[in-house]
């Protein structure tokens, strides 16, 4: 019997997406390795869309916000696995001391003053790649200080076809194309939010371009108002799925589509690690670091000369960074992304 992993994921989507080369390197450096992975129900649709992952166990949202008391019995229950090694992608105390808890014996992450004492294969954090997830992750896969080989693998997730057929049905999505899907939600701010209008404009030029094919505005519960203005303004019979689809449903959604629209949110990364055609659009974060690892990705930047300054609001107000990305622009970015177009995202001129 081959030796299990277990990985303490990050919370969020777009890191959790991430995690998936560090997963593909342990898996390459040895084959009967199975890796599990701990992580917050809010990701685990995510980490159910990876090769490689074995089980998916929820429970750290309450185990590390909660009591301490409700972390001891997490790890006691984790004990009878018998994982070998355990990998703490959180810079949380409360991530690392789980696996301390559950006794498993190889405990990697970085180093942290608060955690010091609960790891014992330290890694320094390399501050020149530190906002770089998927490096930053991959490379607890090697030994602290040891030379990395070559790039790191670009994210993938695994299409689950007959879930992506029941989730258009029970949406009523048409069959006779695959959707393009439009992400609305500005997650980290405002300041991210590309204007209802501009919504509009870009959902209007779609269905005279492509009358056949579903427009999606897919987002959390919160983004509903928005993307009930942006299909008013449009006046087209783009489907409002803010608030109504799981996580689960808008991956499914993703991961079929035609062709993707997001601003910098974890959408994004999912469609890009399903190789979509895809438009992001970046104002006040930064594309060099943060931009969708995928050949089929654009960036559209206007490179203004206050952008990106990573605020969660304007601080000059303007907004320009954002509200000048021209709908068309972006129309005519995905248009050549669908006609398979491989250059690639250009966060630099």
């Amino acid at each position: 019997m081959g030796s299990r992993a277990l990985v303490v994921a990050p919370g969020t989507i777009g890191e959790a997406v991430m995690v998936q080369p560090l997963l593909a390197l342990l898996r390459q450096q040895g084959r009967r390795i199975g890796v599990d992975v701990l992580c917050d129900g809010a990701v685990a649709p995510v980490f159910r869309c990876m090769d490689e992952v074995g089980d998916v166990i929820v429970g750290p949202s309450q185990a590390i916000r909660r009591s301490w008391i409700s972390r001891w019995r997490l790890g006691r229950a984790l004990r009878d696995r018998e994982y070998r090694a355990a990998y703490v992608l959180p810079e949380t105390p409360g991530a690392a001391l789980i696996p301390w808890i559950a006794g498993i014996r190889r405990r990697v992450g970085y180093r942290s003053q608060s955690r010091a004492l609960l790891l014992n294969c330290i890694h320094e954090a390399n501050r020149s790649t530190a906002t770089k997830a998927a490096e930053r992750f991959a490379a607890l896969a090697f030994e602290p200080r040891a030379p990395r080989p070559g790039n790191v693998p670009e994210p993938r997730l695994v299409r689950r076809p007959q879930r992506e057929r029941t989730v258009r049905a029970k949406f009523d999505i048409g069959r006779e194309a695959p959707p393009i899907v439009l992400c609305t939600a500005a997650g980290a701010g405002d300041s991210r939010r590309w204007p209802a209008r501009h919504f509009a404009s870009l959902i209007a030029l779609l269905a005279a371009e492509t009358p056949e094919t579903d427009v999606v505005l897919l987002g959390p519960a919160t983004e509903r108002r928005f993307a009930t203005e942006a299909v008013a303004l449009s006046g087209q019979a783009a489907r409002n799925l803010c608030g109504e689809t799981t996580l689960d449903e808008a991956v499914a959604l993703v991961a079929q589509a035609a062709g993707v629209v997001t601003v910098d949110t974890g959408l994004m990364h999912v469609a890009a690690a399903y190789s979509r055609p895809q438009v992001a659009l970046f104002g006040p974060s930064d594309p060099r670091r943060e931009q969708p690892r995928s050949p089929r990705a654009h960036v559209e930047w206007l490179h203004l000369a206050c952008s990106p300054c990573a605020e969660r609001a304007c601080p000059l107000v303007h907004h320009a960074c954002m509200q000048r990305i021209a709908p068309s622009q972006v129309f005519e970015a995905l248009a050549r992304a669908m006609r398979f177009e491989t250059s690639g995202a250009r966060p630099s001129r």
